[in-house]
């Protein structure tokens, strides 16, 4: 009988958890993932399985975890079918799906195809600080460099700047592949807690004489002097020139920026292209969430999260997210100063590409301080526009670096 119980109690994991203090520590970092996602419905879409997959990859003897090629070498040169067999079901969609860097393209194509560029066309001007609002991620990579990380290492842990999970995935699967788990939590991680962090760099940053500037009322005194005629017409043009332009000048983003506007382009089109839509905003969509969510959290095990590189990774992506916050903030405040038409600060807190949190992040704020003052479709303009700028920026990083 007391062999037959030593036997059950090996087969369990307790004897090794209890070995593996760490271990026990990703279970609650697990769970904390999953007291936001459920709970606080931060982007429960990906912190879910992010979590799900933390929490597997945790408990020693499931074999769900991320066996980094730096570990195992030989890896990298083995067949689906040999992975499959030798190291799991975590490793086959890791290796085949993630590292060859098949999901993050896919899931822009659905982000096009669910994004209206609609508010950005309207307000060309408010694009311009999507733009300013990268600038946490070129400040971020020189902190970076000067911490120890080499140039590549530093590109990859910059984008998380950009405040968009697939753009920090796919450049680092192509600069830093070792550091792509702690990358990828920390990008997804932060873009879950933009309705905290944008309102705390907020607080410090704008004053409430600007955050009661009232977006309709600048336009009632300052109206545009051009306005488009033919909405559907440029929402068509848009992302096929748009693509042409791009990807003459950084071919590199090509496999982000590309699929971004292809996605949107079988949106605006309409019924003709209604099945491609349905596709990838649908069946497409999900499915590489789930793989990437699970995938990605099977990567942060104790020994690739506990250490002092991983940390270092985690605080610079909390900086550089703050910077591009206040970098779109203070691009408004300058333009504020030699223009009669006012922008609301808040309009550049959104040129983060987390779309369409930071947007309605902001316009609660502008709510609080009046109640009839509803900036969402300003924000968007800064805000969609911060997507195209990340993949951008991602473009240049890559082929600068790589």
């Amino acid at each position: 009988m007391g062999e037959i119980l030593e036997k059950l109690y090996d087969m369990t994991s307790f004897g090794e958890m209890i070995h593996s203090p760490g271990s026990i520590f990703m279970v609650f970092v697990a769970m904390g993932f999953m007291y936001m996602g459920i709970q606080k419905r931060y982007e429960p879409l990906l912190l879910i399985p992010i979590a799900f997959g933390i929490l597997l990859a945790n408990f020693p003897g499931s074999h769900m975890s991320v066996i980094p090629s730096e570990v195992v070498p030989e890896i990298s040169n083995m067949t689906i079918m040999q992975i499959a067999k030798e190291y799991g079901l975590m490793n086959l969609i890791y290796y085949s799906l993630i590292k060859t860097g098949l999901l993050p393209p896919l899931i822009f194509m659905g982000v096009g195809a669910m994004t209206d560029f609609g508010p950005m066309l309207r307000n060309l001007k408010l694009a311009f600080f999507g733009a300013a609002a990268q600038l946490g991620i070129f400040s971020v990579m020189i902190a970076a460099v000067c911490m120890g990380f080499t140039l590549k290492e530093a590109g990859a842990l910059g984008i998380i700047g950009g405040a968009d999970g697939p753009t920090a995935i796919y450049t680092s699967i192509i600069l830093a592949p070792h550091l792509l788990g702690p990358i990828a939590i920390a990008a997804y991680s932060y873009m879950a807690l933009v309705p905290i962090i944008i309102p705390f760099v907020v607080r410090f940053s704008i004053t409430k004489k600007e955050l009661l500037i009232n977006m309709k009322e600048q336009d009632k005194l300052f109206p545009n002097k051009r306005t488009i005629q033919d909405l559907r017409t440029a929402k068509i043009m848009f992302p096929i020139l748009l693509g042409l332009i791009v990807t003459l000048l950084v071919p590199s983003s090509a496999p982000l920026i590309g699929m971004l506007l292809f996605g949107n382009l079988i949106k605006e089109i309409g019924s003709d292209t209604n099945r491609l839509y349905s596709a990838a905003t649908e069946t497409i969509m999900n499915t590489s969430t789930i793989f990437l969510g699970l995938a990605i959290g099977a990567t942060m095990t104790a020994s690739t999260f506990l250490n002092k590189e991983t940390l270092l990774i985690v605080a610079g992506g909390f900086i550089a997210f703050c910077i591009s916050i206040l970098g779109g903030i203070l691009a408004v405040k300058v333009h504020n100063i030699f223009s009669k038409k006012k922008i609301n600060p808040l309009i550049g807190a959104t040129g983060l590409s987390a779309v369409p949190m930071a947007s309605r992040v902001a316009n609660d704020i502008a709510l609080k301080h009046d109640s009839k003052n509803h900036i969402l479709q300003y924000a968007m303009s800064s805000n969609i526009s911060g997507v195209i700028g990340s993949a951008v920026a991602a473009g240049v990083l890559i082929s600068l670096l790589s």
